[in-house]
């Protein structure tokens, strides 16, 4: 069990940074995106760092067996704090995540009740705490669309003004450096 989760989430992280490459030459290409004044959100080094703390077995043995909690160390080790809440609170939406209406990796994916982390969008891939512990599923099948139509989240960082404290804590656990040449 334990090397199908790792062969699933590396398979998964393989494929996103691929991903990741492509939508880096795209942005290049394209130019800057209009966001919101004053808010900043993942880029892609962001996002590998998410993945990278998905993949960390320590992570996943410390949180609590459950997806919020597991969903929560992810992104406290990747270095982004946010308070904890559990799946209900988060789909009702929370402070430090703004709701969006197209995933990208490291996005939060949220059903009344489950929480998890979107992997690979394009193929609808996520990861969180299953019946059967940590691993990936396709959020089109049949089981996660019986659950309702899910929420997605985008967290935006340097918004929780209450963890400075687990800021010292966290730590970034992928850094990547693209080089100019194309």
């Amino acid at each position: 069990m334990r090397l199908l989760l790792q062969i699933a989430l590396s398979v998964g992280l393989t494929l996103y940074i691929a991903s990741a490459q492509q939508a880096y030459a795209s942005e290049q290409s394209s130019g800057p995106k209009a966001q919101p004044e004053n808010a900043q959100f993942f880029d892609a080094d962001d996002r590998l760092s998410v993945l990278a703390a998905a993949l960390d077995r320590h992570v996943r043995r410390t949180s609590e067996p459950d997806c919020s909690h597991l969903v929560h160390a992810i992104y406290e080790h990747a270095g982004f704090p946010y308070a904890y809440a559990p799946s209900d609170d988060i789909y009702a939406g929370i402070d430090g995540f703004e709701r969006v209406k197209q995933p990208e990796a490291g996005d939060l994916i949220v059903w009344r009740g489950h929480v998890g982390i979107v992997i690979k969008p394009s193929t609808h891939i996520f990861f969180s705490f299953m019946s059967s512990g940590p691993g990936t599923d396709d959020y089109e099948a049949p089981y996660w669309k019986h659950r309702g139509k899910p929420r997605f989240y985008r967290y935006v960082k340097n918004s929780c003004e209450d963890c400075d404290e687990v800021k010292k804590q966290s730590h970034r656990l992928m850094t990547v450096r693209r080089s100019k040449e194309h």
